[in-house]
């Protein structure tokens, strides 16, 4: 069953990882891949990529995706949002955040260091528009 909108919201605040599906071409089935992201109630989910990846190119030809999270303690809970997306070059700013976000201070230190090496990035934002979840209570 559907769970209300706070706690859609709420869900989506921690700092899981996300599946993020974006279509393909060619009658392909869509791009499935774990990502990190964050999110303000309210807001836009936003994450960052490579400039070139095949995802950035993606997202840019289809203008739309869906990310998914899930956690499965104290129940089995999910939410899945799906809405169009605007692309802009990331700042150091943005990606420092996601880093911090998701890595232990020094692992976070350590990760920065080496992603000045990384090819450009571009920040995606993801406008939600249809959200579905479910709370599978507990197993």
């Amino acid at each position: 069953m559907g769970i209300p909108l706070a706690d859609r919201q709420e869900l989506l605040t921690q700092p899981l990882i996300a599946a993020l599906s974006v279509s393909r071409e060619n009658g392909q089935g869509p791009l499935t891949v774990p990502i990190w992201y964050d999110y303000t109630p309210g807001g836009d989910v936003w994450f960052v990529t490579g400039k070139d990846s095949l995802k950035a190119r993606l997202l840019a030809a289809a203008g739309r995706c869906t990310i998914m999270v899930e956690r499965t303690d104290p129940t089995v809970r999910y939410v899945s949002v799906e809405g169009p997306v605007r692309i802009a070059d990331a700042t150091t700013s943005e990606s420092e955040a996601m880093a911090r976000r998701y890595l232990p201070p020094e692992a976070a230190d350590a990760y920065l260091a080496e992603a000045a090496n990384f090819p450009p990035e571009v920040t995606v934002r993801l406008s939600p528009e249809n959200w579905l979840s479910a709370d599978l209570g507990a197993f």
